[in-house]
């Protein structure tokens, strides 16, 4: 009488094993055993446990993990110092993409202030003859080398925006986080098109405002000592008085409160709101007024 022939393992046919999964019953060898509370699993059961276990998040919606690499944050100081070479390379990248509410483009190309009125070989030029794209970019561009700030202003803000973007996108999570940037560099180029339309402008500042916003919110809502953290948001207020003088005040204003207001709707929500659908439909929302207030200052600079 010939003997039983002995179980091997599933995956490995050629390996005999008389461990068993603990999940699914089949035989596995020790290459494919995964240690569990009781018994051992296999790979395949240990790969459909971790599908059904949902990610722990922070109350903002960030996913848990020390480990996480700040991705979006690379990714936007890569954009931005790839703008500024871009800039360096051909200057009139400025003129063309900066923050601009109205100017008058002459025959010679050199821009002229904007009034209300338009003559013969003068063209409207910025974000009131439909240059809407330059709330956006002119978020990427900097001061170029030969100005008075110069290369410093680049430098300020990236350093700025690594200090406070990864604990930022740490909490908010990836997707929030880059609306969030987003959402304050738009918030600070509607204010400076509100309040000086005929400024041009660049910089990062709105949104890094923004970021400088949240991370104070972040840190109220989870009831973390204050102290330090009123300390760095005094600073950005004393920094934002300073650079009045040679960088836009409305840009860094805009982006604070544009930044404040995103991140208290995120952290002060009740929990039934605090769902990416009602949190997408708010942003959508604040898009609308930024673009209502800039369809009507354009209104009344053009008198359309």
């Amino acid at each position: 009488m010939e003997a039983a022939a002995a179980p091997t393992c599933y995956r490995h046919p050629s390996v005999e094993t008389y461990v068993r999964c603990t999940r699914c019953d089949r035989y596995i060898c020790p290459d494919c055993m995964r240690e569990a509370s009781v018994g051992h699993h296999c790979v395949e059961c240990v790969k459909e446990g971790q599908r059904s276990v949902r990610q722990a998040r922070t109350v903002f919606g960030g996913a848990v993990s020390g480990a996480r690499t700040p991705v979006v944050t690379y990714a936007l100081m890569a954009l931005n110092v790839l703008a500024y070479v871009a800039e360096v390379v051909r200057p009139e990248i400025v003129d063309r993409f900066a923050v601009l509410g109205a100017a008058l483009t002459g025959p010679d190309g050199e821009q002229y202030y904007y009034r209300g009125d338009t003559f013969p070989g003068y063209e409207l030029t910025g974000i009131a003859d439909g240059e809407w794209y330059r709330l956006v970019t002119g978020a990427f561009l900097h001061m170029p080398p030969d100005a008075s700030f110069g290369v410093m202003h680049l430098l300020f803000n990236m350093l700025a925006l690594w200090n406070i973007g990864r604990a930022v996108e740490g909490q908010l999570g990836r997707a929030r986080y880059l609306a969030l940037y987003l959402l304050s560099a738009v918030g600070g180029s509607v204010l400076v098109y509100l309040l000086a339309p005929d400024t041009s402008t660049v910089g990062a500042s709105g949104a890094v405002f923004g970021l400088a916003a949240a991370y104070w919110v972040i840190h109220r809502r989870l009831g973390h000592d204050m102290a330090a953290v009123n300390r760095f948001m005094a600073g950005f207020l004393i920094w934002m008085l300073i650079s009045a003088a040679f960088t836009s005040w409305q840009g860094h204003l805009g982006g604070l409160l544009t930044g404040a207001l995103v991140t208290y709707g995120l952290a002060f929500a009740p929990p039934r709101l605090r769902t990416w659908p009602v949190q997408l439909a708010g942003g959508l929302m604040l898009l609308g007024l930024f673009a209502v207030a800039v369809a009507l200052k354009t209104a009344a600079l053009t008198g359309g």
